[in-house]
């Protein structure tokens, strides 16, 4: 049987469900409404009652995202400041950037090109940390600039009027790269590169085994048996049951986010929406 380790905790697995499922409403009910015109927009909206009824159902999945987002601050604030976590935002188990993603980055290509030996990664890899900071940038400025369109005749008292002209052009932009961002990279990133497709359930199960921390986290595995931190994350195998609902939950997010993926896409390339 194999050996299985905890890497997600079940708070951080519940905070990225509710991250997967706002985000995801968030595109279907927001990017229609950018896209106004399509035929598939148009469907959309009627299937959810309307593109008044979209609005609604699209400030209700901000007010999701914005409580995870403040949720995760809290989080991170009380890590920083109660427990005062050693390494929280600079060593080897930091998601914050440090110089040797950028060595990583290098030997990676090199690495593609058969130049060198694959990079050896610790707890984050380089692109795990641009997914999360791209998400924390996006939160913010897709955040700010959708409750000053919300909220308009409350932030006119205070800003001019090219302010909301810009909020407009940042909400709608930004929320367009983004969803290109996750359901593309992303995607390839954590369940369709060769060594994941196609799916990794590690988000879903928290589990990993030992056999893939030691090939794709040597660095991390090796301070972890030489500091004795492993036996603590020893776990059991996930259930069965938590496999196969993995599995649904995962399947219906990729399914979904490409599905919209290729819609906005034919909505670009023929020039509807605009």
């Amino acid at each position: 049987m194999a050996e299985y380790f905890l890497r997600f905790t079940l708070g951080q697995r519940i905070l990225h469900g509710f991250l997967m499922a706002g985000f995801l409403g968030l595109v279907a009910t927001g990017m229609p409404l950018r896209y106004a015109d399509a035929p598939w927009a148009v469907w959309i909206a009627h299937a959810l009652g309307g593109f008044r009824a979209m609005g609604i159902f699209h400030r209700f999945f901000a007010l999701v995202l914005t409580g995870l987002f403040l949720t995760h601050l809290g989080q991170i604030t009380h890590r920083a400041w109660v427990r005062r976590e050693s390494g929280l935002f600079w060593g080897p188990n930091s998601i914050v950037p440090q110089p040797r993603d950028l060595r990583e980055f290098y030997e990676t290509i090199r690495w593609f090109f058969g130049r060198g030996s694959r990079p050896i990664f610790g707890r984050f890899t380089y692109w795990e940390k641009f997914d999360y900071w791209a998400v924390f940038w996006g939160m913010a400025i897709i955040g700010t600039s959708g409750y000053l369109l919300w909220f308009h005749s409350l932030f006119s008292r205070i800003f001019p009027g090219w302010i909301f002209n810009i909020a407009f052009l940042f909400h709608s932009d930004e929320a367009l790269l983004a969803a290109g961002f996750i359901f593309t990279i992303h995607f390839f990133n954590s369940h369709l590169r060769p060594e994941k497709f196609p799916m990794d359930l590690v988000i879903f199960t928290g589990r990993v085994t030992a056999e893939e921390l030691k090939r794709e986290r040597p660095a991390e595995y090796a301070a972890l048996a030489e500091s004795g931190g492993l036996d603590a994350l020893r776990a059991e195998p996930p259930e069965p049951w938590v496999w196969n609902v993995s599995r649904v939950i995962g399947t219906l997010g990729v399914a979904i986010g490409l599905l919209l993926f290729f819609l906005i896409v034919y909505a670009v390339l023929t020039g509807e929406g605009k």
